[in-house]
């Protein structure tokens, strides 16, 4: 079992976009399967083993979502960010204007899925090994 506090310390570490690949590695020794990040607020489910889920709070004041998806937008935003370009807050900003309503991370299959409002696949990213 892991704990909320156990994943803030974990994501306190993150700085941008290239610590992403060792943040799901850290999640994963923490015993993490998966989670889905929703972009409106910031709050987060999350999924162990044994089908074992919390849920954090929200990380900030809400976020209007684009009512549709922008797939170029959402991969500019992506590409920023993974260099290191932008924040964590910069970078749910984007994904808003971009009409992304949440992001998957599925640590089996190691993708990160974003969907739009109608839960529609935007974009699918494997998740780059250490």
């Amino acid at each position: 079992m892991f704990t909320i506090n156990q994943i803030k310390e974990i994501h306190s570490k993150v700085k941008s976009g290239a610590d992403f690949p060792q943040y799901i590695q850290n999640l994963i020794v923490l015993g993490l399967t998966s989670y889905e990040h929703y972009v409106y607020d910031g709050h987060t489910k999350y999924v162990g083993k044994d089908n074992f889920q919390i849920e954090s709070e929200a990380k900030y004041a809400s976020l209007a979502i684009s009512e549709e998806g922008n797939v170029e937008k959402l991969k500019y935003a992506l590409k920023i960010h993974q260099a290191g370009e932008t924040d964590y807050f910069t970078f749910c900003k984007q994904s808003a204007e971009a009409g992304v309503e949440k992001w998957k991370v599925d640590m089996q299959e190691m993708t990160c899925i974003y969907y739009d409002k109608q839960d529609i696949t935007m974009v699918i990213e494997k998740i780059p090994s250490l």
